[in-house]
């Protein structure tokens, strides 16, 4: 055992070491180069530039973008796609500017890049980080070898609001799963080594606290304390600067009325000064001027106090690239400001091995081996079946046989438009898998497949505007809406069985994509009604990129499954759950409303002094609604499988600890269904006496098992004083003597408990 912690503390100390001196020979590289770097060229790092408009055939970027980096004002581009198109760019940076300083080549590639995986808020709910950490290193080997280095991604805002758009590409509402989502995410991009071509540099946005915006309206304001701040939404970010993320995205809300682009509280004193970040700012797009509509002041001034602030790039508005060098003139900024921006870039492109070989990552044999391959439509379809959450399965309805007749109904039944889900910039959703393939696919001879569209998407002629801005997601069919739900009808009585697939158009989430009413559009609620006056059994799969109000539809159905969008392999994960061949483990790590006067709505509240009592009939002067639970439709951590699982009692292995001390926290798991299956064994503490009021739980701990029928296994949690501590009003993170509860069990609202005290 010496041995091996002697070894052990060798290795650091060697690791420690080598990590000094690549720094030592990083910093002398960088001050050289700078030291031949005009100021209009320093300046040039710190714009980043996507190729816009007017582009004639076979150019790679306009004219005005390329006489830019030819000239040394560009620091990295966005928006080229391929791997001859960068090597093209690359080429006009690395050839023909005065320094070759080579660019950055950034896209948004959020779930998946050419082989599109299911949304992250999908992938949330499979509470699985070996496959998330699994989803982005695929992404990046595919991204990497068509020439990208860098994505913008995770998006790691903590959203407590279905109406905002963009929970789609987030983990949900709760900081200790967030958190855990994001170092996977980090560590899946970027690798052990930056410098490997089959790693790209992450990007964890939005900083800070843009999945708060108000009423869910995208781009809006958002107002809290700093304790909510630390304690709830702050934390993802934090762990995704500890897993060693190379850069960090401002966010568009203000913080303490000061937008996140010039906050220096925020980009300086918390972000470098208390997490020790080391990388560089990037805008978000367009950012830095739209603080002069927050009324800061001209672009001139902005851009000034962004630079001052701690922001290192600016996104597409060339606020920096026209305005720093009079700025600096007037005595606004100090040259010490450019040039500590301009290494943070120099040194992103020194770790990513830019400096080494401006074409590391432009490589047309690993394109063509590795973009849209085999192996990852083979994994998406895996991704995408282990995301789904099973809500309801009343009559064991599901799985369904392989022989009988099915009427295959809904808009999304026969559509291959809509699979890849919102923010899938780089994915040909026409090759994507339609539903009605994937369930022929596995379904086989024995089955006769009835298909009837039924309803359009929406009927709403603004909506459907609204949801093909990026081309067409929604198409109206020439019949009008009883005859197609007439069609269905008849379908659904000759049929054992109805599968209606219903849901959003992948473009009704997303960026710029709030919705005030999420409920399911009138045509499909129309449908679903008639289907479910036919008497035959209905399964519901849903397809959306939030939460909906579904409570209705969900008592009318005999089964819901929430499928999300799944990416390119959506049909045929869809059938594979559907017909048994993977029994559904996801968990919801978002709660569902009952309405959108409940929004927002979370599992980690906190009591009032007159709070509602549980289980218990409505009660004047409480705090409760008149017309409505306080509980939401489905809780966080819910999610059902084909099997059924039961959970003893908690056994602690002991009733009191010190702060040095340990307990372990143990239940036994049995699977007492009819199938194997996975289960997400769920812990979560209550500090039931502090300063600062505490929630009614917090999770602090997970974890995936799988269980063959009728096997059992015992599932134990450490708890130490890290696990019991809180921000306290002087910000200080600390844990306080008391009474503790523990919980444990299958989701948030279903739970054993038991009691601890911290001496």
């Amino acid at each position: 055992m010496l041995r091996k912690m002697i070894v052990g503390a060798a290795l650091s100390l060697s690791l420690a070491a080598g990590a000094q001196q690549n720094d030592t020979k990083m910093n002398s590289f960088i001050t050289n180069l700078m030291k031949k770097m005009t100021l209009d060229e320093k300046i040039g790092q710190l714009n980043l530039l996507t190729p816009g408009g007017g582009i004639l055939t076979g150019s790679v970027v306009n004219p005005d973008v390329e006489a830019k980096i030819k000239s040394g004002k560009v620091g990295g581009l966005f928006g080229i796609i391929g791997v001859d198109k960068i090597k093209q760019a690359q080429e006009l940076a690395a050839t023909q500017s005065r320094l070759k300083i080579p660019l950055l080549f950034g896209s948004d590639i959020i779930h998946g890049y050419k082989t599109t995986y299911p949304i992250p808020l999908a992938l949330s709910c499979s509470w699985d980080m070996s496959m998330i950490e699994q989803v982005a290193r695929l992404s990046a080997v595919e991204a990497s070898a068509d020439g990208l280095c860098w994505t913008f991604s995770p998006m790691v805002d903590i959203a407590r609001d279905p109406r905002w758009g963009r929970v789609a590409e987030g983990a949900g509402e709760d900081p200790y799963l967030g958190s855990q989502i994001a170092k996977a995410m980090v560590k899946g991009y970027q690798g052990n080594d930056l410098k490997a071509n089959n790693t790209i540099m992450a990007c964890v946005k939005h900083f800070a606290l843009y999945g708060a915006a108000e009423g869910g309206r995208d781009y809006n304001t958002t107002d809290m304390s700093r304790l909510r701040m630390y304690e709830y939404y702050l934390p993802p970010y934090k762990a995704a600067i500890d897993a060693g993320v190379g850069s960090v995205m401002s966010s568009f809300n203000e913080i303490d009325g000061i937008p996140a682009t010039a906050n220096r509280w925020l980009m300086t004193d918390l972000l470098r000064k208390q997490w020790g970040f080391k990388g560089f700012v990037v805008t978000d797009y367009t950012a830095v001027n739209e603080m002069i509509d927050h009324g800061l002041g001209n672009l001139q001034t902005v851009s000034a106090l962004a630079l001052k602030a701690g922001v290192d790039m600016d996104m597409v508005g060339e606020g920096f690239l026209n305005t720093l060098k009079k700025s600096l003139q007037e005595k606004k900024i100090t040259q010490s400001d450019i040039d500590i921006a301009c290494r943070r870039i120099l040194e992103a492109k020194y770790k990513l091995g830019l400096f080494d070989d401006p074409y590391r990552y432009i490589s047309t044999d690993r394109a063509t081996k590795e973009v849209l391959s085999t192996d990852k439509r083979e994994a998406a379809r895996r991704f995408a079946a282990h995301s789904m959450v099973l809500l309801k399965n009343n009559n064991d309805i599901l799985p369904l046989k392989k022989s009988g007749t099915i009427a295959l109904v809904g808009p999304l039944a026969n559509n291959k438009s809509n699979m890849l889900g919102t923010w899938a910039v780089s994915g040909d959703a026409q090759l994507s898998v339609p539903v009605i393939d994937g369930i022929k696919n596995i379904a086989g001879n024995g089955v006769q497949i009835l298909y009837a569209k039924g309803a359009n998407i929406t009927d709403d002629s603004a909506l459907v505007k609204m949801g093909n801005v990026f081309g067409e997601k929604i198409s109206l069919d020439s019949r009008n809406p009883q005859q197609l739900i007439d069609e269905a009808v008849e379908a659904a009585r000759r049929s054992d069985v109805v599968v209606a697939i219903l849901g959003e158009a992948s473009e009704f989430t997303g960026e710029s994509a709030s919705r005030s009413d999420i409920s399911l559009p009138e045509s499909q609620r129309n449908l679903l009604d008639a289907l479910s006056k036919t008497g035959k059994p209905v399964v519901v799969v849903m397809m959306s990129g939030r939460p909906l109000t579904i409570q209705k539809e969900t008592e009318q159905a005999t089964a819901f499954l929430q499928a999300w969008f799944g990416g390119h392999e959506t049909g045929n994960a869809i059938a594979d759950v559907l017909f048994g061949n993977y029994n559904p483990s996801g968990k919801l790590s978002m709660s569902f409303p009952r309405n959108v006067g409940q929004i927002p709505i979370y599992y980690n509240y906190k009591r009032t002094g007159r709070p509602q009592a549980e289980n218990a009939p409505t009660q004047k002067f409480r705090s409760n609604y008149l017309d409505v639970s306080n509980k939401p439709l489905f809780p966080f951590g819910y999610g059902l499988s084909y099997t059924t699982f039961s959970y003893s009692g908690i056994r602690l292995s002991n009733t009191s600890m010190t702060p040095g001390q340990t307990i372990k926290a143990s239940v036994t798991v049995t699977n007492t269904g009819n199938y194997d299956g996975e289960e997400v064994v769920q812990l979560y503490i209550y500090d039931q006496v502090a300063s600062v009021t505490q929630p009614v739980k917090k999770l602090k701990g997970f974890q995936k098992i799988f269980l063959r029928k009728g096997e059992s296994r015992e599932v134990s949690f450490p708890i130490s004083i890290e696990e019991l501590k809180f921000f306290n009003s002087e910000l200080k993170w600390v844990a306080e003597p008391g009474d503790f509860k523990i919980y444990i069990g299958t989701n948030s609202d279903n739970v054993k408990d038991a009691s601890f005290t911290l001496k």
